[in-house]
């Protein structure tokens, strides 16, 4: 039993000790962690000797204006409810609805009645208040009238005059006309109704020319002036071209933005009212490149910049600005005035390191060494942690 017991003794004993040994002298055999900056410099000393190709554009800079973008809608220029001044049965309506008129063509035609009689009667009335005033004044001329008398001829002149110019508007206003040209939106009476003063014959639009409207922020507001261009892209596919006309004073006041109206020629009436468009407003000019959008990148701060090839074909990564963009790509500021863009393979590379560049007129791009696909990871990592590094949005 005692030599079971010793031999148990010794096992655990020589257990113990093979636990132990795993941690006696860890502290002084671990080598310290690399620092993410160690990391990629030994990373891009290993990239030196088989350079990453990727492919390059070269850009030259142009004067490009930047741009206010804004999500509007159409206006038309005017729109007036053109309403009855006199009441009466509708006898006639010359014009439908959608029908394209002059200033002064008649909307509706008001039914005179007893309007022409009373309008002869006013007539008879002035003819012979004039030559009750007549009489008056010669009378007057003989002494035989006070100044009281002649006094009254004159105003009983001058009210027979008065009722005659008002029977004469009354009559008039039988036909309502159009305000302006334009066109004719609404219509909400038919032949045989009664029209009073004050009710809706017909809605006129003034089409030409035709108001993009949008809000711009507190922040563009005063980059904006009176006459300067402005273009237009309908949602129904139209581009338009105009000048701005109005630039509110005072903010609205819930949104604290200030409402911007671009004139538009429509001649035709062939714009409508009620769409939605986007609207640029060009403002100061810029030094600017033309890049494609699948280039940008973000840097660990977030700023959005892109990837060039320097002098040495190294890698930088340069901030930029986006002052407008268009179809097929954007206007960016903030690049030296000839520069050579990394198109294809800037997910590949790192700022500071070594590159093949080859430029975009060669095909195919040369295909890259077999430690690329290592390299990702450690690219990757390194981006992650870097100083200098950016993600591909």
């Amino acid at each position: 039993m005692k030599k079971t017991y010793l031999a148990a003794l010794v096992v655990a004993l020589l257990f113990v000790l093979w636990m132990l040994s795993g941690q006696i002298g860890t502290d002084r055999e671990r080598a310290p962690a690399p620092s993410l900056a160690e990391s990629r410099d030994s990373m891009l000393r290993q990239r030196e000797d088989a350079p990453t190709a990727v492919r390059v554009r070269s850009l030259e800079a142009e004067l490009q204006r930047a741009a206010i973008a804004l999500r509007g809608r159409t206006e038309v220029n005017r729109r007036v409810a053109v309403r009855a001044e006199t009441g009466g049965l509708v006898a006639a309506l010359p014009v439908e609805k959608g029908d394209v008129v002059r200033a002064g063509d008649i909307l509706c035609r008001i039914d005179p009645g007893s309007r022409p009689a009373r309008l002869e009667e006013s007539r008879e009335a002035v003819t012979l208040a004039e030559i009750e005033f007549e009489g008056v004044q010669r009378l007057e001329q003989r002494g035989l009238v006070s100044a009281t008398g002649v006094a009254t001829a004159r105003a009983r002149l001058a009210s027979a005059r008065a009722d005659l110019r008002q029977r004469e508007l009354d009559l008039s206003h039988t036909a309502i006309r159009a305000p302006f040209d334009g066109i004719v939106e609404t219509r909400p009476v038919e032949i045989g109704d009664f029209l009073q003063a004050g009710q809706v014959c017909a809605e006129v639009l003034d089409a030409d020319p035709l108001l993009l409207v949008g809000q711009v922020s507190e922040r563009d507001v005063a980059r904006l002036q009176i006459g300067d261009p402005g273009t237009g892209r309908l949602l129904t596919g139209e581009r338009v071209t105009g000048v701005i006309t109005y630039v509110a004073q005072a903010a609205h006041p819930s949104t604290r933005t200030f409402r911007v109206e671009v004139a538009v020629p429509n001649p035709n009436a062939t714009l409508r009212d009620g769409i939605t468009t986007e609207i640029q407003l060009p403002v100061e000019e810029h030094i600017a490149h033309h890049v494609p959008s699948s280039v940008l990148a973000l840097d660990d701060l977030g700023e959005l910049g892109v990837r060039i090839v320097d002098g040495d074909d190294r890698v930088q990564f340069v901030r930029i600005r986006v002052i407008r963009d268009s179809a097929d790509g954007l206007w960016v500021t903030g690049l030296p005035e000839s520069v050579r863009l990394i198109t294809v393979g800037q997910e590949l590379v790192v700022p500071g390191e070594q590159v093949r560049a080859v430029p975009e007129a060669e095909r195919p791009l040369p295909s890259q060494t077999p430690e690329i696909p290592a390299r990702l990871d450690a690219t990757a990592a390194t981006r992650r942690g870097g100083d200098d590094g950016a993600s591909q949005p």
